[in-house]
């Protein structure tokens, strides 16, 4: 299950891992926390919370991953229990064994606190005691999260990110290119402000400096693995698993995990 802030924020970060998990024979879910109302200066808030919800759904069929519907909209994801227990709900209907989600660190607070709020949720699933809205009841079982890369690979404070796992999405990289292509109010707003295909090519820029880290890949998405204490076995990496030669791990990174860094 892929869990973004914003419609298209999966197309940017995670859909290239997505698809390679579905050729891998996972069934892959979608869904973005915020409605997207707030990204257009030509429609209001509801036209375009329509338009953008009609481009998701387009989207995830490209994909090939099961649509879950916004629970509310941009810059109004807050972490607070109505939202939590929501988002809960939907994990504990889904029972992901693989989550993949924002850093923890990234340059909006929409983004980090999807990854809170994902996190969070996630870690409750087991607990009876911990409410859910509509009422699930809690599951057992593994999970592991990923944390997808930051917008522009640094943080916040502009400090570089390193993942820990780069994935090959080389050959599904036209896929998630026309997934991108299908939030077509986002790419239309950006050609006439910014220049033709603008939105893309942040997105091939971004996966392109993502597979030269690689120093193997053409195209890449990066990853980092949450902690696995309340989720999953300690040696728990089923992007691995299920990846194989397309998932290399970040040997920089795992020195620096070996030396206590």
């Amino acid at each position: 299950m892929a869990v973004g802030a914003h419609p298209d924020d999966i197309e940017f970060y995670m859909a290239g891992t997505l698809l390679l998990l579905k050729l891998a024979g996972y069934e892959i879910h979608y869904m973005n926390l915020a409605s997207g109302n707030c990204g257009s200066v030509q429609h209001n808030a509801a036209a375009t919370r329509a338009i953008r919800r009609k481009e998701s759904k387009r989207a995830a069929e490209i994909l090939g991953a099961k649509y879950h519907p916004s629970l509310t909209d941009d810059l109004e994801i807050f972490y607070e229990i109505k939202t939590l227990r929501r988002l809960a709900a939907i994990i504990r209907q889904v029972k992901p064994t693989l989550l993949l989600t924002h850093s923890p660190h990234d340059y909006m607070e929409d983004h980090m606190n999807t990854c809170r709020l994902v996190v969070t949720a996630a870690f409750s699933r087991g607990m009876p005691n911990f409410k859910t809205n509509p009422f699930r009841r809690a599951i057992e079982g593994d999970i592991t999260i990923y944390h997808a890369m930051p917008h522009g690979l640094q943080d916040g404070l502009r400090q570089r990110v390193i993942p820990g796992a780069f994935v090959n999405t080389t050959s599904t990289h036209g896929a998630k290119r026309e997934a991108l292509a299908a939030h077509r109010s986002q790419k239309e707003w950006l050609d006439v402000s910014q220049g033709m295909d603008s939105y893309l090519q942040v997105m091939e820029d971004l996966s392109g400096a993502v597979g030269k880290m690689s120093r193997r890949f053409g195209q890449a998405e990066g990853w980092r693995r949450h902690s696995h204490y309340g989720f999953c076995s300690s040696d728990a990496d089923p992007l691995r698993d299920a990846l194989r030669e397309k998932y290399l791990v970040n040997a920089i990174s795992e020195d620096a995990l070996n030396l206590g860094g």
